[in-house]
């Protein structure tokens, strides 16, 4: 019975879940069947209810010209820095080669102010340092004692030998000279009374001698010490003086190197223990903490502030920059950075946040910045956009949207950009006028990421259409001739031009040499001067002002030296007139045998 009621439990078990999974697959069946339905019904109605019909056969969207205010800007991304920032950096030079560890830092993002603790590195190595260090100061302080000593004993010895011993010499001396006198003195009166007594026969010639030798021996005894006395006055004493000053002096010497000695000892003590102060970096200044983390690219040598990391003397470990003088750092295409200038104004959007700051360019860098190595080999520029009462939201790092104000025309005739078809070089537009679709050449002027100014062929309220690409079936594109496109190519890449044969002044088959005069026009094979002059000015006049500035033919050479010849009223452009006066002159040249190169390359003659 169990049995029966387990096996039936199992039954209604594999039931319910084979109802499931077969209710599954029909709602899975549905769905595919769904989207297949209404993909078919896109389709259908995208290419308007017939099959095999193509896109140009719908309707177009037209647009309807305006003329209005119009902003020609340069949209750009940048990253937010601040103009001003405190660099932080490891004062604590290294040991052995090798950088300090961090032991402790605060999160970046910190609020901080002066004076408080940003980062704690490793003293040990300095502690031990100085407790070494400390011995050797002790050492040398013991060395000064015993030289102040020795001096003073060189000095106590010569006034010991002036005051004591050679006078106690010179007075025994003194004293023996006396003695010597008196002696003297008696064995003269001795002498006398002999040969006085001698006269009278009293007394033998022997006793004479004697009394005689007795005076010859008190004579050298006192020439004995009289020497004595002058030798120690005029020569023993200076030799003892000098003995005593020379002592003197040396012991100075050493009491002065052990002094110097002492002090440098000192400084070394003194400098371990400001460096075990450096350990503990300090904020100079109010301010949020950035870390200077620091991408080595390729050949390593990453740097990224955290615990264990190490040090270098004089690295940048964190910037606090001034919130209130913040700015943001775009870089510029190649292509357009000649349309910045400084003191162009700038709107600034945070963040795709809805609210617009104010800027202005502050400096556009001359120089490309350093490529990666796996970046392109597009050049970029550096732009400086100041932020005009930057808010206290925005922070270091935070990514920012720059529209650069290039030119603000307050009335101009506009239609989008995807309405103009450009071939050759050449503009186009699709017009609507009452059934009739007819295909206008334009003449474009200022363009920005949504609308191109028209200078020429079209007026306000004209329907154009939006997508002429979409409906070429429509269009009526005249054939574009491009003259002489092998000299017009020459041109563009600034190559020389082939010599003409001397007084050929036109190609072959053109008059040949007798029609070749200075007048002719012909040196450049059938361009003449004002197509050349067309030719450069669309491809350098890159803000469209109907004039060439030195920064616009900057990159070309032959045009950069020969601007000032160009350049006839000194006004520092170049216009269309201008160039064609001056290629002219040049063609001339060239027609009377006087040059080999085309007129674009080199100054016109004048």
């Amino acid at each position: 019975m169990k049995k029966n009621m387990n096996r039936s439990k199992i039954y209604r078990s594999k039931t319910g879940r084979a109802r499931r999974k077969g209710s599954a697959q029909r709602s899975i069946l549905a769905l595919l069947g769904l989207s297949a339905l209404v993909g078919g019904g896109y389709w259908w109605w995208s290419s308007g209810g017939r099959s095999g019909s193509s896109s140009s056969s719908a309707e177009p969207l037209l647009h309807v010209v305006t003329q209005g205010p119009f902003d020609h800007i340069v949209l750009e991304q940048g990253e937010i820095e601040s103009s001003s920032n405190n660099e932080v950096k490891c004062e604590v030079k290294g040991r052995g080669g090798s950088g300090t560890p961090i032991l402790s830092v605060v999160p970046e993002g910190t609020l901080v102010k002066k004076g408080e603790q940003l980062c704690q590195l490793d003293a040990s190595a300095l502690e031990q340092e100085a407790k070494n260090q400390r011995i050797v100061v002790s050492s040398a302080e013991s060395a000064v004692i015993s030289s102040e000593a020795a001096v003073n004993k060189a000095v106590i010895a010569r006034q010991e030998y002036l005051e004591g011993t050679f006078l106690t010499e010179r007075k025994a001396i003194v004293s023996e000279i006396a003695v010597a006198q008196q002696s003297l003195r008696k064995a003269e009166l001795s002498l006398e009374s002999a040969e006085r007594l001698a006269a009278k026969g009293t007394l033998k010639p022997l006793q004479i001698e004697a009394e005689q030798f007795a005076v010859e021996n008190a004579k050298s005894n006192l020439e004995s010490a009289e020497g004595r006395l002058k030798v120690l006055d005029e020569l023993t004493k200076s030799k003892m003086l000098v003995q005593f000053d020379a002592d003197i002096e040396t012991t100075k010497a050493k009491l002065e190197s052990d002094k110097n000695t002492l002090v440098e000892e000192k400084n070394k003590l003194e400098e371990i223990q400001n460096q075990m102060k450096a350990c503990t970096i300090k904020a100079p200044a109010d301010g949020q903490v950035v870390y200077a983390n620091k991408s080595g690219g390729r050949s390593g040598g990453d740097f990224i502030v955290e615990a264990g990391a190490l040090v270098r003397e004089q690295q940048t470990v964190f910037l606090l920059p001034d919130p209130t003088r913040m700015q943001v750092k775009a870089k510029i295409n190649e292509s357009r950075i000649s349309l910045i200038r400084e003191g162009m104004p700038v709107k600034i959007r945070v963040n795709a946040g809805e609210d617009e700051l104010l800027g202005r360019v502050i400096k556009v860098n001359k120089y490309a910045e350093p490529g990666n190595w796996w970046g392109s080999n597009v050049k970029e520029y550096a732009t400086y956009i100041q932020i005009m009462e930057p808010p206290e939201t925005i922070r270091t790092g935070m990514t920012a949207e720059v529209r650069i104000f290039v030119e603000q025309i307050e009335s101009a005739v506009q239609v989008p950009v995807h309405a103009v078809y450009e071939t050759k070089r050449h503009h186009f537009v699709l017009m609507k006028d009452g059934k009739e679709w007819k295909t206008k050449e334009i003449e474009i002027g200022a363009t920005n990421d949504k609308f191109v100014t028209v200078k020429t062929g079209v007026s306000q309220s004209d329907n154009v259409v939006l997508d002429p690409r979409n409906h070429l079936d429509k269009m009526d594109i005249p054939e574009i001739r491009e003259e002489n496109d092998r000299e017009k190519m020459v041109a563009l890449s600034n190559q020389p031009m082939p010599k003409p044969a001397l007084g050929a002044g036109g190609p072959p088959g053109a008059g040949g040499p007798s029609a070749g005069g200075a007048g002719s026009g012909g040196a450049g094979g059938g361009m003449n001067a004002d197509t050349i002059a067309g030719m450069i000015m669309g491809r350098m006049d890159s803000n469209s002002d109907g004039k060439l500035s030195q920064e616009e033919v900057a990159s070309d050479e032959r045009m950069k030296t020969a601007f000032g010849d160009y350049d006839t009223n000194k006004d520092g452009s170049v216009d269309k007139s201008e160039l064609a006066a001056g290629m002219k002159k040049r063609m001339a040249a060239m027609g009377a045998g006087g040059g080999g190169r085309g007129p674009w390359a080199g100054a016109p003659s004048n």
